[in-house]
């Protein structure tokens, strides 16, 4: 039988067609039977969330992760906090400041240690982003480490994908750069076009070095210096003395950040060997002074 509850309003006060006393335990004081509320808590970026679209700026209306075997164009692999005089300032960093120096030194640590070697040594693009105007206003201080896989060295349009980047850069990764046919136009090169290190080819990954903190302009008016310290990560991928002999050894081709990128506190610089004056069909790295000789 279904049974019906009634409740009859008269004049005002609800009567209970129940026994005419108050519930065991109800003290007719409402007051002080609420438990205290938790304090309201802050929004945070998930570590290790992935994401439909690449965001520019964390705007809390475009924050919807997705499972990382779903189609996805950026991962999360590292949430900051920033401190101290960064985080006291009115408003998110501006591009080129030292909160936004310090959020991309951070990034950049985690992030390599995270995909298992230097993001510069492999087809990877490293986004840091910043909580919105208004979100920044509330208290929000966290910057997330956001990271895509890009088509290539010289294609930095992204590729969805269907799985984490985490451990992307383990050796083998089809993701890390390895041999290369560069593209001459009028003696510059072009572009540098992958090849598999068993096929005819004449350039090869490296290795990345961290230039100093040094302005853009300078970094561009003293580029051999650039060159000067690839030599030398030549000589250590290949196994050969880093001295003098090194320039009759092999060319050198770097490729450096742009100039907002270099501002942002970016400067890896990634090194690739050359040879013009023969072909090479495997990679050189550990072939010592046979694989490299003096020309």
């Amino acid at each position: 039988m279904r049974r019906w509850w009634t409740t009859v309003v008269v004049t005002g006060t609800v009567a209970l067609a129940l026994a005419g006393c108050a519930p065991a335990g109800v003290d007719r004081n409402l007051a002080d039977d609420w438990p205290d509320l938790a304090p309201a808590k802050a929004f945070v970026p998930e570590n290790g969330a992935c994401h439909p679209t690449v965001q520019d700026v964390g705007y809390l209306s475009g924050y919807n992760p997705v499972e990382c075997t779903a189609t996805h164009r950026a991962e999360t692999l590292h949430v900051g906090t920033l401190t101290g005089p960064d985080a006291e300032r009115s408003a998110p960093p501006k591009a080129g400041s030292t909160g936004v120096r310090t959020a991309r030194a951070e990034c950049d640590k985690q992030v390599s240690k995270a995909v298992g070697a230097d993001w510069r040594s492999g087809r990877l693009l490293v986004s840091v982003i910043f909580p919105s105007a208004l979100a920044w206003t509330g208290g929000a201080r966290w910057f997330r480490c956001d990271v895509a896989e890009v088509a290539g060295l010289d294609d930095s349009s992204i590729t969805p994908r269907g799985a984490s980047l985490r451990d992307a850069l383990a050796p083998g990764s089809p993701l890390a750069y390895g041999c290369f046919n560069p593209k001459l136009v009028k003696d510059d090169i072009d572009q540098m076009r992958p090849v598999a290190c068993t096929a005819k080819h004449h350039a090869e990954f490296v290795g990345v070095w961290q230039a100093p903190d040094i302005s853009y302009d300078e970094f561009r008016r003293t580029s051999l210096r650039a060159h000067k310290a690839c030599r030398g990560l030549i000589a250590k991928y290949v196994k050969v003395p880093n001295n003098s002999d090194m320039q009759y050894r092999a060319g050198t081709v770097i490729y450096h950040p742009f100039e907002q990128e270099w501002q942002d506190g970016n400067h890896g610089v990634q090194c690739f060997l050359w040879v013009d004056d023969r072909t090479l069909t495997r990679s050189l790295k550990g072939a010592g002074t046979k694989g490299l000789p003096v020309q």
